[in-house]
């Protein structure tokens, strides 16, 4: 029996790409059928969810990579409904996620959970699937793995954050009623301000997240999903393919991998990769106090390398099956870059709210502060994971 390298080898490019997406059109059909038999509202359904997303990821990226090997319009339309599917079922994942996160930062913050022990060591990029199992979009993810950032961070919390109950007063926010994760205070005293900052964001996060299952359950019961799953059930067993997909299998995948690898290369060109090279640079916060707007334009082109990396990683498994995962460690730091860098737009969203009390405000001006020191400290280890990857490429 020949390897998958050995059949690949003599195989088309059309051929190896249909391989590839019947796989995993066969995970999406897969993880439907659990998600219908698990029910709405289960651990099972959540599962099925995540599995269902990242099929529809890795589809949607291949169509876009290797698109000159397929029917074009066929595959943008394809594309552009698996992209609406991923979206609208990640959105109650992320709510949920960032809701954790935010209140237990706000712990940590305020004293009442220990911080975290700090990595020695930078991951290696290329380790065992098993280990390099990237997080899902929007779900949490363990905290920057090196020393490095975790030096950016400023070891994870503010000074600051031990003055988050200076204050009192009532206002919008409410009583002060403890967040789930958003605990006493050294002596046990409760934190009043970071307990009705959690309150608040318990709030506005859970109703964020109910209005996200309602849409993703009526999204999966509309005539759109129904037409995107029959047109992944003759994925499974049909592909349109171009002209050029009846080249060589190496070659010709070799070529568009390539391209997708040269935009990424780009794209990290552009990155301050130098500034982000000294910790306490303070180049996520400059933007904190303006507008929205701004700070998103801020975090956008790290946003995009991070789609580029996935898409990268894509590419590399159709043209290199059963390999290790390629720039694994690099992708969780973005990860971890993304999920930081909405949490803080979150708290920001939180501290607008009107009428709310002076502690509460202040404590969700830390929490922002703090959420975008974390930004800061995964562009750190971002530019210690890409700078081992260059030396790993280049050496002999």
């Amino acid at each position: 029996m020949h390897s998958p390298e050995l059949s690949r080898d003599t195989a088309t490019a059309g051929e190896a790409v249909a391989h590839y997406l019947h796989a995993q059109a066969g995970d999406f059909l897969r993880s439907l059928r659990l998600h219908g038999e698990s029910g709405a509202d289960t651990a099972g359904a959540s599962e099925a969810a995540r599995a269902l997303r990242a099929a529809a990821r890795r589809i949607s990226g291949t169509l876009y990579t290797f698109r000159p090997l397929l029917d074009p319009a066929w595959a943008d339309d394809l594309r552009t409904e698996l992209g609406w599917l991923s979206s609208t079922l990640a959105l109650e994942h992320a709510c949920t996620s960032r809701l954790s996160r935010l209140l237990d930062a706000l712990s940590r913050l305020s004293g009442a959970s220990p911080l975290p022990p700090a990595r020695t060591e930078l991951s290696p990029l290329h380790a065992a699937p098993a280990r390099c199992a990237a997080p899902e979009a929007g779900g949490p993810t363990a905290a920057v793995g090196s020393r490095a950032g975790r030096d950016a961070a400023g070891g994870g919390g503010s000074p600051a954050g031990h003055n988050l109950g200076a204050g009192h007063g009532a206002g919008a926010d409410g009583p002060a009623s403890p967040g789930r994760g958003a605990g006493a205070a050294r002596g046990g005293v409760l934190n009043v301000g970071a307990a009705r900052a959690g309150a608040l964001l318990e709030r506005q996060l859970t109703l964020a997240r109910t209005r996200a299952h309602s849409a993703a359950l009526q999204a999966l019961g509309s005539s759109r999903f129904h037409a995107v799953a029959d047109a992944v059930a003759l994925l499974a067993s049909d592909l349109p393919l171009a002209p050029a997909a009846a080249g060589p299998a190496a070659d010709t995948l070799g070529l568009l991998a390539e391209v997708a690898e040269r935009r990424l290369l780009d794209a990290v060109a552009q990155l301050p990769l130098g500034r982000a090279a000294h910790p306490y640079n303070a180049d996520a916060l400059v933007n904190g106090l303006t507008t929205a707007t701004a700070g998103e334009e801020q975090d956008a082109p790290w946003h995009e390398v991070r789609r580029l990396v996935r898409l990268h990683r894509y590419a590399q498994e159709v043209l290199h099956p059963g390999a290790d995962p390629v720039l694994c460690h690099a992708g969780r730091v973005l990860d971890h870059h993304r999920d930081a860098a909405e949490a803080s737009e979150a708290a920001a969203a939180a501290a607008r709210t009107p009428r709310i009390a002076p502690a509460t405000a202040y404590a969700l001006g830390v929490l922002h502060a703090d959420q975008r020191h974390e930004v800061e400290a995964a562009r750190f280890a971002f530019q210690q994971e890409w700078r081992h990857a260059t030396v790993t490429v280049s050496a002999p």
